[in-house]
Formats: structure tokens, sequence, C-alpha cells
């Protein structure tokens, strides 16, 4: 269990807006980290496969610096991160941590990848069973960095060294139709899967303006919160993958699901309200042609 704090039971308006600031701050901390101590050279052969892969020990690192932070704030808190799983705590508040989203742009010295802090009420484990309250998702590669808080609106900042310009708050643009929206996906590490994802992809590529994979899901839902996509869509995400960026995208005026349930490993589709509904159709059924 993650504490006894119910879903109907969300933190105050005040409380959630400390929490969005102190994501906003553990994000940058550690993305600046990730970012600065990065070995010049990176042998690109590795891959996490290997637990002395150099990106296997910054995303570590990285999320040990995360959780050391959390402990100091809010040690009551329990914490769920994709290298160290789920820590237990007290308060019905759990962070969410992705310390590097967009391993292999990090890899590859892409500035496409993202530290990603999210505070969720419910279980982050079970689909459908946790609200997203805060999140920070910070792109150290270009110094963004996107926050929401639940009811309080998506905002995007520019960082300088040390301080950040007032934030642009973010509103989703519609599109004029399905035809004239750019998309976003990714694909799986699974060979299996990634065959069917290319199917949908194939099918989908002819009704929409085109398709844009960036290797990051952070960023692709923080990206259709500011209007760089119309639309998103993916399989295998997990929470923290997700959680940050989906509440930026939603306090953005985004419409965030699944296909036929809420967003999960199943599938997360983001887009503009106008053109959700159809994006949702051509996805359903461009997978079931692919699965059938």
């Amino acid at each position: 269990m993650t504490g006894a704090m119910s879903r109907d039971r969300l933190p105050d308006e005040t409380m959630r807006a400390e929490l969005r600031e102190l994501a906003v701050e553990l994000a940058i901390e550690a993305g600046r980290f990730v970012r600065d101590e990065r070995p010049e050279h990176v042998d690109v052969r590795k891959t996490k496969a290997s637990a002395l892969d150099v990106v296997t020990i910054m995303d570590t690192r990285c999320e040990e610096m995360l959780r050391g932070s959390i402990a100091a704030e809010r040690p009551q808190d329990a914490v769920l991160g994709e290298e160290d799983g789920l820590s237990e705590g007290s308060t019905g508040l759990t962070w969410v941590l992705d310390p590097i989203d967009g391993t292999v742009n990090y890899l590859y010295d892409i500035p496409a990848y993202a530290v990603s802090v999210a505070v969720v009420v419910g279980d982050p484990t079970l689909p459908g069973g946790w609200t997203p309250v805060a999140g920070a998702v910070f792109n150290p590669g270009v110094d963004e960095i996107f926050a929401a808080h639940l009811g309080g609106g998506a905002t995007l900042s520019a960082a300088g060294t040390s301080t950040f310009p007032r934030p642009r708050a973010l509103s989703v643009p519609e599109p004029e139709s399905l035809a004239r929206a750019l998309v976003g996906t990714g694909f799986s590490y699974d060979t299996e899967l990634r065959g069917v994802q290319g199917r949908v992809a194939t099918a989908l590529l002819p009704q929409i303006r085109d398709l844009r994979r960036m290797g990051a899901a952070s960023l692709d839902l923080c990206a259709v919160a500011a209007g760089r996509l119309n639309g998103y869509y993916e399989r295998g995400l997990e929470p923290w993958d997700m959680a940050a960026g989906m509440l930026v995208a939603t306090e953005a005026g985004a419409l965030v699901t699944g296909v036929e349930a809420p967003p999960s490993r199943e599938m997360i589709v983001a887009a503009a309200p106008g053109v959700h509904g159809d994006l949702l159709a051509a996805l359903q059924r461009a997978l079931a042609d692919a699965e059938g």
C-alpha cells in the first residue's frame, strides 16, 4: 500500500501548488546533474542490459539523488521509481520518478531526454487507480521545464543558469481536422510489439499530417500541451513514463485517455479535444487490423 489518502481525498490547492514547486526544483536539480555529469565519450554499443552500462549508472545515480531529496523534504511520502521500484509511505502521496526518460537519446547525446517527477494520489501500480496532482518534466538539453498541478494549469519556462523568466501558460491549440494533425508516437524495444506498432503507424499515416517519433514519452505529452504536437499515442508505457506529462497535457486542455480504459501500458492517447475522438477511432481501426 502507498498510504491512506484515497483519490477523493486530494490535497488542497495550496498543497498541490507547493508540491508542484518542489517537483520543479527536484527535476531541475536532477536534470542538470544528468546533463553535466554525462561522460564526454559514451560507448553507443552499450544498452541498459548491463548493470555496468553508463546509462544505467546515470539512471541509478539520478534516482538516488531524487529519492534523497524527497526523503529530506517529505520523508513520509511513498516513492515509485523506474530503477528502484516502490518504497512505502503513510501520507497517501506517491512520488513517481523517471530519472532519465529517453535514455537512447541521452546515450547518443540527442537533446530530447528528460527527468520526470510527479506526485500522485492512489496506487500507481494499478491501472486507473491513481491521479496525478502535481508534476514537472525538465529537458536539460534545451533547459525547458514543464510544470502543472491539478486545477492549476500548465506552464512552460525556459531556464537560465540560475533563474527562470515568467512561465508561459500552456493551452492546447485545435487543428482543423485529424488530416491536419501532427501526431507523435513511440516504439517498444520488444520486437513483436514493435511489429504491431509499425503496422498501426502505417495505417495511421495516410490519415494525418505526419508522424513524429522523438523518443521520450514525457516530452511527447508535454509537446501536446505546448502545441508542438496535436496528438500522441503509445503502448507499453509505465506510470513513471507518463504521470507528469499526462498532467501537463490535461491541465493545458488536452484529452488524455486509453483506448477502452484509463491510460496504461495498453495505450495512452493524448490530443486536442477536437481531434481526440477521430484519432482514437483511427487507432482502434488500425489496432484491430494490426492484431487481427
